[in-house]
């Protein structure tokens, strides 16, 4: 699916590990227009007994809690264009072999973008296996996945060893002890993501009959699986997975791997603190307003008494007094008018290599009576009786975190396929949420039906939070809105599950923009 016709903004909500959950956004101009403006909207419904607001939980906190990355998207190829295309990672390597021009650096940057294109296809093998031994018709899928794992098997193969014969050629060279440790530090990656993605199908064709056909495509798939281990034992590599240890040093060795090879799509988020210099605008305006009342006063006394009488002196202390009290009052009043308009924080979205800035992006954080939650949100909601019912009856807090990202499309990369599209990764922790609650686990009395003994039987506690998101996209003067619910069940110890209350089945409509006023 081309650019051009996939979704303007995917999102994906998932549990990251007992304390964090995990928002997903995947951008992707169209192209048809120079610039493309991105409206997340995130409610979290909290119940009162949390005991969460603007005081025990403040702004500097709640970013504190929030961690973000923001990186381009992995280019999307296929096995074969991976094989034979020009725009292929591969076949530059190879030409640039053949000619000798490419400089260190550059070699390091296409291989370690082949690892992340190659881990793409891996993965998308391994969810499409997923899918079709998940949708109930497991027979009929069988032949079709066969011919999928054995043009994937053979195209991993062809790949890999193309880029070890172009591995070892290249290292023949006078090469810096930098890039050859490099080129084998992604030979490695390459061999773990093989492993990875082709185990992971493995086990999901367990729904597969045990005999036959489907039998045969999983021992071929451990074969690659097992000869890609046994190329690292003979490279003495301790990225082997021990059945009987704790494969920390496997772990450790996966993910610094990962983390070096995917390093190059990352981009950087310059902040700046854009409210605060408004702020001070505002603020400097509260003391001039102050600072006027305090002058007509002093110059009205001047003419109506003496400088040295009693009253000129009390009238000086008075309007002194006054003019605190206005300065602090319109500060507080002009920080009010800048939390409901202006946004916290603000960063530039900068390419790393280039030092070209691809977009802004501006993030803000409400709390409580600051926070109008939308009707449509609202009416989400209502289709739960617990939430219906408990409107006026139960309070609960409502924070709202926003985050405004506009990119500039002209500067972004495009591929054969069209604009390359930027990833948002947004992980929120919510361990302040769970300092206020109780013991998870109670005993319930329990009478027995036959002789009417008194037992207990176990009974655990738990809190509901909603996540109710609202995704708008503006782009070529349309506006596209989706939403989203989801529910997080929590107790003392973090996150038990998440539950997806309403999910947009159908993709968004475009409407055009609506004037601000």
């Amino acid at each position: 699916m081309s650019p051009a016709s996939s979704p303007l903004l995917q999102n994906r909500l998932e549990v990251h590990d007992r304390k964090q959950f995990e928002l997903k956004l995947e951008y992707q101009p169209s192209g048809s227009d120079a610039e493309t403006r991105y409206l997340v909207e995130t409610y979290v419904f909290l119940p009162a007994s949390l005991n969460i607001d603007a005081e025990t939980y403040p702004r500097a906190n709640f970013y504190a809690d929030i961690h973000n990355y923001v990186r381009f998207k992995t280019p999307v190829m296929s096995l074969e264009e991976l094989q034979f295309s020009d725009g292929s990672p591969l076949v530059r390597l190879e030409k640039a072999l053949r000619a000798g021009s490419e400089s260190e650096a550059a070699l390091i940057h296409q291989a370690k973008l082949l690892s992340c294109v190659f881990r793409g296809v891996l993965r998308r093998f391994a969810r499409d296996v997923e899918s079709r031994c998940e949708d109930g018709h497991v027979s009929s899928n069988c032949a079709a996945m066969e011919r999928e794992a054995v043009a994937t098997r053979e195209g991993v193969r062809r790949i890999l060893e193309r880029f070890r014969i172009w591995a070892r050629e290249v290292q023949r060279r006078r090469l810096q002890d930098k890039t050859c440790a490099s080129i084998r530090l992604v030979d490695e990656y390459l061999s773990l993501t093989v492993e990875q993605f082709l185990r992971k199908a493995v086990a999901d064709m367990a729904a597969l009959p045990r005999a036959g056909l489907s039998f045969e495509l999983r021992k071929e798939l451990m074969d690659e699986v097992l000869r890609e281990e046994q190329y690292r034992r003979a490279h003495a590599l301790r990225s082997v997975i021990s059945p009987t240890g704790d494969n920390e040093e496997y772990l450790h060795r996966f993910g610094f791997l990962k983390k070096f090879c995917m390093n190059i799509l990352f981009l950087s988020a310059r902040r700046a603190q854009k409210r605060q210099g408004w702020e001070e605008v505002l603020f400097a305006l509260a003391a001039g307003v102050a600072m006027t009342f305090a002058s007509v006063v002093a110059f009205w006394a001047q003419v109506r008494f003496t400088e040295a009488s009693l009253n000129f002196f009390l009238i000086m202390i008075g309007g002194y007094m006054m003019k605190d009290r206005i300065k602090e009052g319109m500060r507080r009043m002009f920080s009010q008018v800048a939390a409901r308009h202006l946004y916290d924080r603000m960063a530039r979205i900068v390419e790393p290599v280039s030092g070209k800035c691809l977009g802004v992006c501006e993030e803000k954080v409400d709390y409580g009576r600051a926070v109008r939650v939308p009707e449509e949100l609202v009416a989400l909601r209502f289709r739960d009786d617990l939430i219906t019912a408990s409107q006026g009856e139960l309070s609960e807090t409502v924070l709202r975190y926003q985050k405004q990202v506009v990119l500039d499309v002209k500067l972004l990369p495009r591929t054969e396929r069209g604009v390359s599209g930027i990833t948002d990764i947004i992980r929120i922790n919510v361990g302040r949420f769970l300092r206020d609650m109780d013991e998870p686990e109670y005993a319930l009395e329990y009478v027995d039906l036959e002789d009417f003994s008194v037992g207990r039987v176990r009974g655990t506690k738990s809190y509901q939070v909603d996540l109710a998101f609202r995704f708008t996209v503006q782009e070529a003067g349309e506006e596209r809105v989706s939403l989203h619910l989801a529910r997080l069940v929590l107790d003392r110890n973090g996150i038990k599950r998440m539950v997806r209350l309403y999910p947009e089945e159908q993709p968004p409509r475009p409407q055009p923009i609506r004037s601000a006023a």
